[in-house]
């Protein structure tokens, strides 16, 4: 009876040596924002060279007839549309930008961002170009003068750059009570885009409809502004190069353009952020 008292006794006395060197503690692991940002762009393309086939039977295209064409240095310009900007019920005609973007860590100030382009391109009407190819039958390699009534081509529902980029941002300057900075922010990533691409050739027009044809790359860069801790702004300069591999022309004729251009951005956002605070995990330790 002594040995089972001795035993019962010993045992609680090691639990309570063992339960002093367990302690709770709390990982604690910061986390950065979230926010988003809505603006307006201008944008200045360099030339290219734009490349027109319809495949199929030609015996199935009449309407069209048989193309092969290819236009050499085009030049084109953007359309801004900023009278409409006023007009709340047409606010996205202008062209406009977004960006949702996350910072995993206000520290580091490493992200992730949603980086999407409504910018318009136009080629530019009445200049002179070198086409060559087969056009309705006939080879062409000669300089044309681009009238309107017979050929035009824009992507004017938007180019639509759709991209996903890795960020880092630099904050220089901030506020006694840290809720206001101001600093650098750096982009760069890749991405789709989708135009809607407004085309007349040979005289008929076909507004088409939106569609995936090709991939862009690209880096931003410019200036943040983050006041009163949520709201912020960026003013940045971009540059991409794209590559619409397939542009729809005429779906009767099953005809498509394909080109690739550059174009550099001058974009002003503004929005709201919020801090997603911290998050930690109790763990027991044994010292």
């Amino acid at each position: 009876m002594q040995r089972i008292i001795f035993l019962f006794l010993f045992s609680i006395f090691s639990f309570q040596i063992t339960a002093q060197r367990i302690f709770d503690t709390t990982v604690v692991i910061p986390k950065g924002n979230f926010y988003f940002l809505w603006g307006y762009n201008r944008d200045v393309y360099t030339k290219t060279t734009i490349h027109f086939k319809n495949d199929g039977d030609p015996a199935q295209m009449n309407e069209y007839g048989v193309y092969d064409f290819t236009i050499y240095n085009a030049t084109a310009h953007d359309r801004p549309d900023f009278d409409k900007i006023h007009d709340v019920v047409n606010f996205t005609i202008p062209q406009y930008n977004y960006r949702m973007g996350y910072y995993f860590n206000n520290h580091k100030d490493w992200g992730i961002e949603i980086n999407f382009d409504h910018a318009k391109y136009v080629v530019d009407d009445w200049q002179t170009v070198h086409i060559k190819g087969n056009i309705l039958g006939q080879a062409v390699d000669k300089d044309t003068l681009l009238n309107p009534a017979y050929f035009h081509f824009e992507h004017t529902d938007g180019a639509n750059f759709l991209m996903l980029n890795a960020m880092k941002r630099w904050k220089f300057l901030s506020s006694k009570n840290q809720k206001s900075n101001f600093g650098v922010v750096v982009k760069t990533g890749l991405g789709i885009v989708i135009p809607r691409t407004d085309v007349t050739i040979f005289g008929d027009r076909l507004n088409n409809n939106w569609h995936i044809a090709g991939m862009i790359v690209g880096v931003e860069t410019g200036l943040r502004a983050e006041l009163w801790k949520h709201f912020v702004i960026e003013f940045t300069g971009k540059a991409t190069y794209a590559d619409y591999m397939n542009c729809l022309v005429h779906i009767k004729g099953n005809g498509t353009a394909q080109h690739m251009f550059g174009t550099g951005e001058c974009i002003l956002t503004m929005g709201y952020q919020f801090d997603c605070g911290h998050w930690g995990k109790n763990v027991k330790w044994i010292r």
